[in-house]
């Protein structure tokens, strides 16, 4: 089961999350973070799966889901997003958490590596790193906001199978019939897109002869942490000599790939629910470890001397 949870940004937008599980597990919590226009509905499978031992966030942005769209779509943008995001995890007492963050969702999880790191346990990286492919972005150019009133489901999921089915070739009608559930919404007895048409912005400047700077140093920041990669085999944003590259940085990150499916994995097969909920594990005792140092080293700085406080003799007799 999972509660809707409201915050206010620091800009007073109201800011939803899903919230599964138990919120006093002692299991660190997990905190999902969804792709450009997608929303909490992406990580319902993955999310009940996780919640049935610690407790598990699921975010929309502003401008998706049921947060509240921002009137300025220039603060669609991952900075404010970022902070948007450290705003819902102090608000609901969600830190550190292990962050999923899928496509754009792992974009705002190595911003916070770098400016927060004290807030992250641990990261899964769904199908992004830090180049970010040129035909992958052209792709999702050539459809965001592009059908923003569909006459039907039906045409929805025609749209997102021409948009979209060379990325999961396995997927058959009642697969692309859910995922046009996940992305429009009936309202006012139309159907209407989850995200606010304006994000479109944030792609349709996108020059292939300027691609977005590379991310290294924000990868590198995450030295310190838990990383784990989930790869779509037919991914056109990840490709394999990215993730070949962040493996020689980091030969400790897991790295799962998914085979038929792209950008981005689904997270809702049970080999790649069993995989993340293992890297999930493997924080909680990173997490312990370091915990039990702590308060070693806490101890023994507090512990008095062995010896006596005047000269070399013995301590004085306690009384």
């Amino acid at each position: 089961m999972s509660e809707s949870r409201f915050t206010a940004a620091q800009d007073g937008l109201r800011l939803h999350a899903l919230d599964y599980g138990d919120r006093h597990s002692a299991r660190l919590p997990v905190v999902c973070l969804p792709g450009l226009t997608r929303t909490v509905e992406d990580f319902a499978v993955l999310a009940a799966a996780l919640a049935s031992d610690r407790r598990v966030l699921c975010l929309d942005y502003r401008g998706r889901g049921r947060s509240d769209y921002d009137p300025n779509p220039e603060h669609y943008a991952i900075p404010v997003e970022a902070a948007d995001v450290v705003t819902v995890m102090a608000a609901l007492e969600a830190m550190p958490a292990i962050i999923v963050g899928t496509s754009r969702g792992g974009l705002v999880a190595m911003t916070l590596a770098a400016e927060k790191p004290e807030l992250l346990a641990g990261i899964v990286l769904n199908d992004i790193g830090p180049v970010i492919e040129i035909e992958g972005v052209l792709r999702i150019k050539g459809y965001v906001g592009q059908l923003s009133h569909p006459g039907s489901y039906q045409e929805a999921a025609e749209f997102l199978r021409r948009s979209t089915g060379n990325q999961f070739p396995k997927l058959g009608a009642a697969d692309w019939l859910a995922a046009a559930k996940r992305g429009w919404r009936e309202e006012g007895g139309r159907l209407v897109s989850t995200y606010d048409p304006a994000l479109a912005d944030t792609v349709q400047g996108f020059d292939p002869q300027h691609p977005f700077p590379t991310l290294w140093p924000q990868f590198d920041a995450m030295a310190q942490m838990p990383l784990m990669v989930v790869h779509g085999a037919n991914s056109d944003i990840l490709s394999s000599a990215t993730v070949d590259a962040m493996r020689a940085r980091r030969p400790d990150m897991d790295v799962l790939v998914v085979p038929d499916q792209g950008h981005a994995p689904l997270l809702a097969e049970a080999g790649t629910i069993d995989a993340i909920a293992a890297f999930a594990a493997k924080c909680d005792g990173r997490a312990a470890a370091a915990s039990t140092a702590k308060s070693a080293t806490a101890r023994t700085s507090a512990a008095p001397s062995s010896a006596g406080t005047r000269g070399t003799g013995p301590p004085d007799r306690i009384r």
